[in-house]
Parts: C-alpha cells; sequence; structure tokens
C-alpha cells in the first residue's frame, strides 16, 4: 500500500462516481495507525485532482465513517484501515452513498482504470480542481446516532463494564458512550500511538479484557479491533463469548420479541454449526454466505432478515445499521442482559458448539488450491468421512498470506489429523520460509 497507489486508487473511486452522482463529494476516515496520515493524503490528492471534494472525518471506526457517508449525502465514502491487522499493514475500503461496502463489479472497475493504465493520464482543468474540508464534528455525530439505538428506559447505572478499545479507531467513543449511558467503565488500551494498535490488543488477543473483567468485579468486557466494527465478549466470570454465541443467542432473544424477521439469522460458512442447532431447536433456521460481512448484507438485505454476521465478533443489526458496528453491539447485548435478567454467561449457554479445528498455513503465493497436487483426492476422502455429521471449508484469508483451513466433526481427534494433513500439503506446495 504505498502512496502512489493511494493516489490512483483516490482518482478512479472519484471518477467512478463523478460519473453516478451530483454531489461530488467523498468521505476519508481512519484508524489511528502510522500510515493513515500518509495515505489519508494520497487519497485527498487523488480524488481532489479529479474535480471531487473530500470531507475528512479523522480517525473514526468503520462503521462511523458508513454513517457519516450517508448522513452527508456523499457520492462514496473510504476507510483507511487493516482492521485486526498491525501497525505495519494498512488498506482501503469504499463505501457507496448509501454506506454499503462496493459491489465485485464496481471494484473491478476500478482495477481495470487502475491497472490498465487508463487513469494516469486522467486529470480535470485547474480551475475544477477539488478541495479539501475537515468535519470537525464527526465523531459527536456518530455518537449520538450509536446512542439512539439503546432502548430509552433502560440504564447501565450500577454495571461495571471493562472495554478494550485496541488503540484503535474507537478509543474515544467507545468508553464514553458506555459512561453516559451511567455505567462504570474500566478503559483499556485507549493511548494510541500510531504503532501499538492491536498489539496484544482488542479483539484479536482479548486476555487482558478477560483478566481485568475478573480483577475488577465486572459484569462484562468487551474488545474492539482496530477498526471499530467487531465486538468480542468476556462474561462475568472472564470466559470469552464469541461471534457465534453472540449471533445466537442474540438472535434467540430477538425470536422471542417477535423481532428476528423470516426466524432467520443469516452466518458465514466459517460459523459453528452449533448455530443451526441451537436455532432449529426453537423454530428458527439459519441461511449460509461466502465468508465476508459483505456477503452476509447481500443475503440479509435480499431476504429481509434482521440479524447476521460472522464468527470474528463483525454483527449487523439491519434494523439500526447497514454495516456492523462493535458498539452497536455491545449495547444490544447488554440490552439483552437487561431485558432478559439474565448475566452474559446465561445467555451465552444456549450455545453448544460442535468440536472445531482451525489452522492457518502462511504461503508465499495465493495458487488455486484445486491445482495442489494431491489436494483435492485428500478434501473428497475427508468429506466422505465426514458426511453430515462435519464440514471442511478450505480458504484464504483476504488480507494476509494465509490458507486457511476449517474442520468440523464429533471426533475432535479425528478432526485434528485430518486438519493436519490438509495443512502438511499446503504447506509442502505453497509454504512460505519464516
Amino acid at each position: 500500500m504505498t502512496p502512489e497507489m493511494a493516489v490512483k486508487l483516490g482518482k478512479a473511486i472519484a471518477l467512478l462516481f463523478k460519473n453516478r452522482g451530483r454531489q461530488h463529494r467523498i468521505v476519508i476516515g481512519k484508524d489511528t495507525r502510522l500510515s493513515g496520515y500518509m495515505i489519508e493524503s494520497a487519497l485527498t490528492s487523488g480524488i481532489c485532482s479529479m474535480g471531487v471534494d473530500v470531507l475528512l472525518v479523522g480517525p473514526l471506526p468503520t462503521p462511523g465513517i458508513s454513517f457519516i457517508t450517508r448522513s452527508l449525502r456523499a457520492d462514496a465514502g473510504v476507510v483507511i484501515s487493516a482492521s485486526h491487522n498491525p501497525y505495519q499493514d494498512n488498506g482501503i475500503k469504499f463505501f457507496s452513498g448509501e454506506g454499503i461496502k462496493l459491489s465485485d463489479e464496481l471494484e473491478r472497475e476500478m482495477e481495470d482504470l487502475i491497472f490498465s493504465g487508463k487513469i494516469d493520464s486522467m486529470r480535470t482543468r485547474p480551475e475544477e480542481v477539488g478541495k479539501a474540508y475537515r468535519i470537525a464534528d464527526a465523531s459527536g455525530r456518530y455518537m449520538e446516532f450509536v446512542k439512539s439505538t439503546f432502548p430509552r428506559k433502560l440504564s447501565l447505572e450500577g454495571m461495571k463494564v471493562v472495554v478494550d478499545c485496541a488503540n484503535g479507531a474507537t478509543y474515544r467513543i467507545s468508553p464514553r458512550v458506555f459512561r453516559e449511558f451511567g455505567a462504570e467503565v474500566v478503559a483499556l488500551n485507549v493511548q494510541p500511538d500510531g504503532t501499538n494498535i492491536n498489539l496484544r490488543c482488542g479483539s484479536v488477543h482479548p486476555e487482558a479484557m478477560q483478566e481485568a473483567v475478573v480483577r475488577h468485579r465486572a459484569d462484562l468486557g468487551i474488545a474492539h479491533d482496530g477498526d471499530g466494527d467487531r465486538a468480542i465478549f468476556a462474561d462475568e466470570e472472564g470466559r470469552l463469548v464469541d461471534g457465534d454465541q453472540v449471533l445466537t443467542f442474540m438472535a434467540l432473544h430477538l425470536m422471542e420479541q417477535g423481532r428476528l424477521r423470516n426466524n432467520t439469522l443469516v452466518v458465514t460458512v466459517l460459523s459453528n454449526l452449533g448455530v443451526d442447532l441451537a436455532l432449529a431447536a426453537k423454530g428458527g433456521k439459519v441461511i449460509r454466505t461466502a465468508v465476508g460481512d459483505r456477503y452476509v448484507l447481500e443475503e440479509m438485505l435480499k431476504g429481509d432478515h434482521a440479524l447476521g454476521g460472522e464468527k470474528s465478533g463483525h454483527v449487523i443489526f439491519l434494523d439500526y445499521h447497514i454495516t456492523g458496528d462493535g458498539i452497536i453491539t455491545a449495547l444490544q447485548v447488554i440490552s439483552a442482559m437487561l431485558r432478559s435478567g439474565r448475566k452474559l454467561s446465561e445467555l451465552a449457554s444456549c450455545f453448544e458448539p460442535i468440536p472445531q479445528v482451525c489452522v492457518d498455513v502462511r504461503v508465499r503465493e495465493k495458487k488455486d488450491l484445486k491445482a495442489v497436487p494431491g489436494l483435492s483426492q485428500i478434501l473428497s476422502r475427508i468429506e466422505e468421512s465426514l458426511r453430515d455429521q462435519g464440514r471442511i471449508v478450505l480458504r484464504y484469508s483476504g488480507t494476509e498470506p494465509l490458507a486457511r483451513i476449517m474442520i468440523e466433526g464429533r471426533d475432535s481427534e479425528m478432526i485434528f489429523r485430518y486438519a493436519q494433513e490438509v495443512a502438511g500439503v499446503i504447506r509442502q506446495h505453497l509454504g512460505a520460509e519464516g
């Protein structure tokens, strides 16, 4: 992710939406990593060079940038973030004017403009060059929006909450939201310095959050990722509560209230089979999509479903927001606790996971897995063995040079052996050193 590439991406997104909209304004926000300043400036240059104005909102969670894009009726929104990755990494996400991630088709249009070289010679006339404006109250607008999703009759007074902000985009907003609702907040990792985002903290490293819940005798713990679109939890005993558990008990809670439209929950192929079993026992059903919140949202919009998400803690409450939002997720979990009068451990007990093994293999290239010698035969044999008592999902990470292997089944030892066998073949043919 170089400044040169960021300039080209800025030019491409500006051209794409300048041809479609009327406002000719694009929102840019970021998380707290050091390279965000550099990429923000490069993107701004690219966008302005095409005659489109830029609205700069500074550090703000990804769902906040989605909200601001819609609220300001901008043509598009841009998020500079590598989510849960370390500070050395960075990436760029694009939203349409509706606050939705771009479709595969639009992304291909941008890629064609850049990699064909078409964008290089494109620029606007000097008198039409765009301007950049800073939106000073963006975080306040977003915070009030988030607070509006919490029931007015409920209060967090008397509740103690641990909040781990991963030194990321939620570091100012999330603790303040819970304090303003009356909670006693123990805030962790709220001092970003550009290089400590996700560093042994947040949703990828929740151990400190779990320990703090026990030490402070808190009612629950909340851990965000670097860009704030996820949340995972710890119950009052410090036990981890992941996205699958949250999706399950929130789906059942909404079903009881008659608010889970079609009695259907949308998850990805990586969610545990235990989710399906828990919903089926109460008359609900589960729809699975490809990995990625974009595909979850597409299915939710297509079928008018209220709830969906991923095991990683990316949860979409479509009645409140068009994308996953870690703070909204936490507020809805607390709302379910207060309305039911149950502790988080009690809510999470509705979910009994099927044994699952996940193995990552670092690769030197993302070659078509079907072309790896002998791998298809091994996968066929494993699928035949598992039949309807388990699943295997093999894919590449979208953000890292990793092949991800997930196998579920009733026999823990057997699926572990299978995972190691698959990993061994991939490592042999595609493995990276170190």
